[in-house]
């Protein structure tokens, strides 16, 4: 069976795109299919089929999802639609000198999809950018525990 993975992303200088395609990379086996999309313009119905998603999203300003994202978040919290069909990992990345607000846009989107019945599969996956890491390499190797736990969770519930 092959298992398909959608990674959303929410960008605002780019970094959180570089992050899915190197995620995409990682996961590019044979087994599993990857589709990266940038979250520009979408809505909740990009969850209406269900499926495995993985959030890639960076914090902005007070806190906030970036720009490109903001459309998909308001959207989740007016139409409210019933997610328990829906399985996510989160990317989020943030920097640390931003004590309160650090990593909150992947941790927004976390706390929506928690809160509309999706399951979220692992830990968040935090980046701090002060810590002088690539967020790139750190997210290659996280999300190959993280896709083994996928395909361990999804195993059990066929």
């Amino acid at each position: 069976m092959v298992l398909e993975l959608t990674i959303l992303v929410g960008t605002m200088t780019g970094t959180a795109q570089l992050v899915a395609q190197e995620v995409e990379l990682t996961l590019d086996d044979g087994e599993l299919r990857v589709r990266t999309q940038p979250m520009d313009g979408m809505d909740a119905g990009v969850f209406s089929g269900g499926g495995l998603f993985l959030i890639c999203s960076s914090t902005y300003g007070q806190g906030d999802v970036p720009d490109n994202a903001k459309h998909l978040y308001e959207s989740l919290q007016s139409k409210r639609p019933d997610l328990s069909n829906v399985q996510y990992g989160v990317i989020a990345l943030g920097d640390r000198t931003y004590a309160e607000t650090f990593c909150n846009g992947g941790k927004r989107f976390d706390a929506i999809l928690s809160e509309l019945g999706a399951r979220r599969i692992g830990e968040i996956m935090l980046h701090d950018a002060s810590a002088g890491t690539m967020p790139e390499e750190i997210a290659a190797s996280w999300v190959s525990g993280w896709i083994s736990q996928c395909r361990k969770e999804t195993r059990l519930a066929v």
